[in-house]
């Protein structure tokens, strides 16, 4: 714009010295004032014609230069019927549409990134060059964020226990974590190109349900072989004893020598000892024989409320005061009632094992989200012990199967509900179920 200012302002000059001439000049030298008036004249026509080949594609740049800076990849700019400005102007328009479609293509393909991120059930959180949380989908919502607002906040000022494993992870590496309870993730931190920067971002890929699954199946088998074998062999076993003991047993005892009451005595002992490794390996087999939950809707705090005295009767020989605490609305859930109240009952008989001597034992029911927390103030759990809870046959009691966590696990697992197990800074063992 500016070019043709100057221009306008030239073209006035020169008619300015036409006119000039015109009125001074004439009586003088009248050749010389007819030569000068022409040539000012084809000047001025001059400069109109260099306007239209030059001035002209020079503004129509310029508007495509301000259309770039708008980004307006709509619009197009008008041949000026110059041939080199109007191959510019259509190397500028075949520009433009090409950044047009790029845009579109850009654009469908963001929006069907999105969709997936979105829809995916594996966990995506994507971080900025700070280490603060941009962007999370649902299912990483689901695994980490129990505070609403996590957005903004680093990975390592989060409470979840999942953040916290992820936030001592450097660039470039994948590890499986294992957290209390039977919460099994592959976390990955890896970083993309973002305008010339690596820009970190995270994937949780949940293995729980494949590793249970294969646990479970693996398990399965090893127990119904065990229990054949050892229930095939104990029954000739004992059978046998029993038949020599009723031998013992019809002699007199007068005529029974000393020896011979001693191997009847044996042989009690005996045979009562493979009908404990009967009973004993049974116990393995009906971890197996399980039923699925069937679940109907159901108040949480009533189903506590049938089996507090069953719960009672368990805490007060140990001198262990039960206190429950439910919410003051009902809270809905779908559950398999006796399936159910047998959890319950396991994690209070494990709950009152821990505490050494006297104690307190308190179950808290919640509305939202629906759930309940067994708490007791028994010797606690360590780190270490934390991760190992709930593997098939793990125990810390002395002469324990780690067969009741195993029922506990399985039960809940077939209700899909979430549960930690673990102790807290106030020294508090808490087992909390999520419905």
């Amino acid at each position: 714009m500016r070019l043709r200012y100057l221009f306008i302002v030239l073209v006035a000059m020169l008619i300015a010295v036409w006119i000039l001439l015109l009125v001074q000049t004439p009586h003088q030298d009248s050749k010389i004032f007819y030569i000068t008036e022409v040539v000012t004249l084809l000047c001025l026509l001059f400069l109109i014609y260099f306007y239209r080949k030059a001035v002209r594609p020079l503004n129509s740049i310029a508007n495509g230069m301000e259309l770039l800076h708008e980004q307006d990849f709509s619009s197009r700019l008008s041949p000026v019927g110059q041939r080199e400005a109007d191959q510019i102007v259509n190397i500028f328009n075949r520009m433009m549409q090409q950044m047009k479609d790029e845009r579109v293509r850009l654009r469908e393909q963001n929006h069907f990134l999105d969709l997936l991120i979105n829809a995916s059930p594996m966990g995506v959180i994507i971080l900025d060059f700070d280490g603060k949380i941009t962007t999370m989908n649902p299912s990483a919502i689901k695994f980490i964020a129990e505070e609403t607002e996590s957005i903004g906040k680093k990975l390592c000022e989060l409470t979840s226990p999942l953040a916290q494993e992820i936030a001592m992870m450097s660039n470039d590496m994948t590890r499986t974590v294992r957290l209390s309870g039977t919460a099994i993730y592959q976390c990955s931190r890896m970083t993309f190109q973002d305008r010339g920067f690596a820009h970190p971002f995270v994937l949780i890929e949940p293995m729980t349900e494949e590793l249970h699954r294969a646990e479970k199946n693996a398990y399965e088998k090893v127990i119904r072989m065990i229990v054949h074998e050892v229930n095939n062999t104990m029954g000739g076993i004992t059978s046998a004893l029993d038949s020599v003991s009723d031998a013992l047993h019809t002699m007199k005892e007068e005529t029974m020598s000393s020896d011979t009451k001693e191997l009847a005595s044996i042989m009690k002992v005996c045979e009562e000892r493979g009908y404990n490794m009967s009973r004993f390996i049974t116990r393995f087999a009906e971890v197996v024989k399980i039923p699925n939950p069937i679940c109907k809707p159901t108040d949480l705090n009533r189903c506590i409320e049938q089996c507090r005295g069953f719960m009672e009767s368990i805490c007060q020989p140990n001198n262990i005061t039960l206190k429950i605490e439910t919410a003051s609305e009902a809270v809905p859930v779908e559950i398999d009632t006796t399936l159910f109240e047998q959890v319950l009952v396991n994690i209070i008989k494990n709950s009152v094992e821990s505490i050494d001597g006297s104690g307190e034992i308190t179950i808290t029911t919640k509305a939202n989200p629906s759930c309940i927390v067994v708490t007791d103030n028994g010797k606690g759990i360590d780190k270490k012990t934390e991760r190992e809870l709930f593997t098939p046959f793990f125990t810390t009691k002395k002469g324990g199967q780690g067969i009741g966590l195993m029922f506990i696990r399985e039960v809940l697992v077939g209700h899909k509900c979430r549960f930690t197990l673990c102790t807290g800074d106030d020294k508090l063992t808490r087992f909390t179920i999520l419905f």
